[in-house]
């Protein structure tokens, strides 16, 4: 790791909605973020249902702007595609910027997800098994996007 990555500090305040039902996943994410000192907070919803109270301030976690939000689309309860078409209708929520993060390599999942405004569409074994290829994507991508302010409605 070079000095400046090192040095440097911490992401905006970037908060980080890990949306994932698998432990083992989410423990690498975790781990990943950790392992290149990525030392953003993140908070974990299980599913769609609690990753949108969450987001809409409903749960006991909370996540705050600007915020990226993890999604994989295999989830109980909610999928992730249910979720994303009900952040896309809500005021409030509806300009959060998702990337999914999936196992799902099929083409109608890809579509459905870019249809709802994803930023990415990640699949998980491209990612790597400890998902180096994701903390790199996120390390380049806010070092450069700006992030719009907090807004109210």
């Amino acid at each position: 790791m070079n000095a400046e990555h090192a040095s440097r500090p911490p992401y905006r305040e970037v908060q980080i909605l890990l949306v994932e039902d698998d432990d083992v996943d989410a423990e690498a994410v975790c781990r990943a973020f950790e392992k290149v000192r990525i030392g953003n907070r993140i908070v974990r919803a299980k599913d769609g249902v609690e990753a949108l109270c969450i987001l809409r301030g409903e749960h006991q976690l909370q996540v705050g702007r600007p915020c990226v939000i993890l999604l994989d689309l295999n989830l109980p309860r909610m999928n992730g595609i249910e979720m994303l078409r009900e952040l896309r209708a809500d005021p409030a929520l509806s300009d959060r910027l998702v990337f999914v993060l999936t196992t799902s390599d099929t083409d109608s999942d890809k579509v459905a997800a870019y249809q709802e405004h994803v930023a990415g569409y990640v699949v998980k074994s491209r990612a790597g098994s400890d998902f180096a290829g994701l903390t790199q994507l996120l390390d380049h991508y806010w070092r450069i996007v700006e992030f719009p302010p907090e807004r109210h409605l």
